[in-house]
């Protein structure tokens, strides 16, 4: 399989307007100028975000104009294209804060000696209110509203801001600004994207493409989201990275590898042969896994998480080393595993003490607002620490 091949059909769910018209213009030897676009709406980048990012960096290596574009104007409204719910505004300290984390996040997919940085403020934020005012005139307020989540939430009673409505003028035109001839992002993201090839039909007469990348699923079969509690983060440290992995779910190994790794398809598929022939899975999820940390890491740290793993979760061992935290006798289990970074918020602690996933002193904790006490703290199978209560 050549380099175009393998861009056309590793990761990809949709091409729009098809892909025997891409491949064409793709063997053309044409320069193409292509950008995937993120809004900094959070600090973090995970797995499913490596999809669309290394169909880019694909692009990048056969030699074409590839821009990776921070939404740092577009995330003033955050994209709701799945979300139940309108997504809080941001301050534009939030956002730049949140921003500056993500090209060293990406840098571990896309090769920047290749990818040009740009931000979508430096020519939304000029736009006046005429210019926007003809830009909506492209497009009908029945398109948008008529999207699955968008009716889902007009039928329910709730909120859909009007400002929500302009995000996918706003996306469209920074495919216009660009001259964009490929647009890559997400299968959420194909309404936004269509409306970029809106903008360079409609006011260029040129006609556009759509690469729209298959949603890696969390660990646990569903969206891969914050939430859900089964993420994995490109900048998690190599342990938590490998055991995350490992407790993803048997059917999605194949799918992990073909999404979230550069592994050759032809190893792919042996790794498939294995599955299908009766192999334990747990096998083939070590070389996922380890696959995982030496791509995002480095091979060492990948060694070194597969050892700890083994030794910590399959022979049940406490690690040598590990974390120690002090508190007082007033601080509460869902604190101290805030204060410890095992997780993010409250909410996030209560679930995953319900889900029986911590452990003080080999005793399953219950209640999240019981108070800590002096031992081994034990978060979900791969993390360790020790508290001391003084």
């Amino acid at each position: 399989m050549n380099d175009i091949d393998e861009l056309l059909t590793r990761g990809v769910a949709n091409i729009i307007s098809g892909i025997d018209e891409l491949k064409k213009l793709l063997e053309s030897g044409k320069k193409l100028n292509v950008y995937l676009g993120i809004d900094p709406t959070s600090t973090k980048i995970h797995l499913g975000h490596t999809v669309p990012l290394r169909t880019l960096n694909r692009l990048a290596d056969l030699g074409h104009n590839v821009s990776f574009l921070i939404g740092d104007f577009t995330a003033l409204i955050g994209d709701t294209s799945d979300k139940e719910s309108e997504r809080p505004v941001l301050t534009t300290e939030q956002i730049e804060e949140n921003f500056q984390t993500y090209k060293k996040q990406a840098e571990k997919i896309l090769d920047f000696s290749k990818v040009k940085i740009v931000y979508n403020s430096e020519w939304l934020k000029k736009l006046g209110f005429e210019d926007i005012v003809k830009l909506c005139q492209h497009f009908s307020v029945g398109d948008f509203a008529g999207r699955e989540l968008i009716k889902k939430r007009l039928t329910d009673g709730k909120r859909v801001g009007l400002h929500e409505f302009l995000y996918p003028v706003m996306q469209g035109y920074d495919s216009y600004f660009m001259d964009t001839d490929i647009q890559v992002g997400g299968t959420d993201q194909t309404f936004n994207m269509q409306a970029g090839r809106t903008l360079q039909k409609d006011l260029r007469q040129k006609e556009s493409f759509v690469l729209a990348t298959t949603l890696l699923e969390g660990s646990d079969g569903k969206k891969m989201s914050k939430t859900q509690g089964n993420v994995i983060w490109i900048d998690d440290s190599p342990n938590d990275m490998y055991a995350k992995s490992m407790a993803i779910a048997d059917n999605l190994i194949v799918s992990y590898f073909t999404l979230a790794t550069n592994l050759p398809r032809s190893k792919v598929e042996e790794y498939e042969k294995k599955l299908t022939d009766g192999e334990n899975p747990i096998n083939i999820k070590k070389g996922l896994a380890h696959q995982i940390v030496k791509e995002l890491h480095n091979e060492t740290a990948a060694n070194e998480a597969q050892e700890e793993f083994e030794k910590t979760v399959q022979h049940k061992e406490a690690p040598i080393e590990m974390n120690e935290f002090s508190f007082n006798g007033n601080v509460t289990v869902s604190e101290m595993l805030i204060t410890g970074s095992f997780v993010e918020s409250k909410s996030e602690a209560k679930r995953l003490i319900e889900q029986g996933g911590v452990m003080l002193n080999e005793k399953r904790i219950d209640d999240p607002d019981s108070k800590v006490e002096t031992g081994m703290l034990k978060v979900g199978k791969k993390r360790f620490a020790k508290i001391v209560v003084k």
